[in-house]
């Protein structure tokens, strides 16, 4: 199967997200186009997560609005997010599966049914093949990482893969073989946005840096709204 198309770019106009009363985050402006790497930042609690998850449609901004190639995301044919992949915190893995069942199972649960050479591949693809038919259960939480991101190296790849800690767990050769893949998918016209709270400095092309900004409290923000920070490379904690 081949990789989607490369999708027009996101774009998150004025977005601000809360959780319950108190503002994590307000006046973003992100843009996320073909061919990017892009890595949040920003300290413990500030809306990191809230943010991959309002990207991917699994939570709705306070305020602000998302388009996709210039147009709200409302009004777009919402087939488009077959072309998306959001892996958060957990690893999303049944235990008594095997490595290969589970990630055959994601598959199809995406609508992108995959071929068992296809399972093999991808988990090779990141270290673990000689485990497709070892049970999750049974495997150590960096080994449970990398089932979980063999996804990106099933076709078709994510045209926008958006990934919560994704480094988390992985030794050097695991952060190689992600750091690779992250590459493959940009230069096929995909797009990566990723948290890690490591200084990951493996990544080629080098990511662009995107810091949350502390949101102003309050209902209403008066005046112009903080605008995240966007710096090129990766920067230095």
């Amino acid at each position: 199967m081949s990789d989607w198309p490369p999708l027009p770019p996101l774009e998150a106009i004025g977005l601000r997200c809360e959780r319950g009363e108190r503002a994590l985050f307000d006046g973003l402006e992100l843009r996320l186009a073909p061919g990017e790497i892009v890595w949040l930042r920003g300290a413990n609690g500030r809306g990191k997560t809230t943010l991959l998850r309002t990207l991917a449609g699994l939570g709705m901004p306070a305020a602000g609005e998302l388009q996709l190639g210039g147009r709200p995301i409302k009004a777009v044919d919402p087939g488009w997010r077959r072309q998306l992949l959001y892996l958060g915190h957990a690893n999303a893995l049944k235990d008594d599966l095997t490595a290969a069942e589970s990630l055959g199972f994601s598959a199809r649960l995406a609508g992108t049914p995959a071929t068992p050479s296809e399972v093999q591949a991808a988990l090779a693809a990141l270290g673990v093949g000689a485990l497709a038919r070892r049970a999750v259960r049974t495997m150590s939480q960096g080994q449970r990482r990398r089932v979980a991101l063999a996804r990106l190296a099933l076709a078709p790849k994510p045209a926008l893969a958006l990934l919560d800690e994704p480094f988390d767990a992985l030794d050097d050769d695991g952060i190689d073989r992600l750091a690779g893949l992250f590459a493959a998918i940009a230069a096929a016209g995909g797009c990566v946005l990723f948290t890690s709270h490591q200084q990951i400095d493996r990544l080629r092309p080098a990511p662009r840096v995107v810091t949350l900004p502390e949101a102003r409290q309050g209902r209403a923000p008066s005046g112009p709204p903080p605008a995240a920070s966007v710096s090129a490379g990766v920067s230095q904690r």
